[in-house]
């Protein structure tokens, strides 16, 4: 049961900072008109704290400890836990994404400049995952120690390179999946 306690404060932590993102995007990416300068200063903020809500299915690296001194009804907690905690990180990720195509799409841009801009976010989103979780940079940093950051600026190592090539399909796959999912989920009532 401790475990179940012990992972409330940084999964709490860790899920207010997936919905950073989401609350910028609604913000930003609304209906009502933003001045230009707010955009693009309210914009750089949402790309810096954007890999936040992904970033949270890097915290499986946890589960295997926690499950390995759980059991039964404990265990099964820790499960619900921890998949609540990627479901608000995921779901916080593709729904900023669908606001910010969304508002591109409403002011003209193109389909190809929007898939280039969804590319491009998954990339970032990849290293800023890499900074977090291997370099323990957060978002903030990119103000607070900016130094520090480029410090890491350098040519990545082949499995540096790998994983970052892992994460970028994971979100880019994961993200066209939950896309689809409410299509494929009507379809099968249909045919069921």
């Amino acid at each position: 049961m401790s475990a179940l306690v012990a992972n409330a404060g940084w999964m709490a932590w860790n899920a207010f900072l997936a919905l950073v993102p989401l609350m910028l995007a609604r913000f930003l990416f609304g209906h009502r008109e933003r001045p230009r300068w707010l955009l693009i200063t309210g914009g750089a903020v949402f790309v810096a704290f954007l890999p936040n809500a992904p970033y949270v299915l890097t915290d499986v690296l946890h589960l295997p400890r926690d499950l390995h001194y759980a059991d039964g009804w404990v265990a099964a907690g820790l499960l619900a836990q921890y998949l609540t905690l990627f479901a608000i990180g995921f779901a916080a990720y593709v729904l900023s994404l669908v606001r910010l195509e969304r508002w591109l799409a409403d002011h003209g841009v193109s389909r190809r400049a929007v898939l280039f801009t969804d590319l491009t976010l998954h990339a970032l989103c990849a290293v800023g995952i890499v900074l977090g979780r291997v370099f323990r940079f957060n978002s903030w940093d990119l103000v607070t120690n900016p130094g520090g950051l480029l410090d890491l600026v350098r040519v990545p190592q082949p499995r540096t390179v790998f994983v970052l090539f892992v994460l970028f399909t994971v979100l880019a796959g994961g993200a066209a999946l939950a896309r689809a999912l409410p299509a494929i989920m009507n379809r099968a009532v249909r045919l069921g």
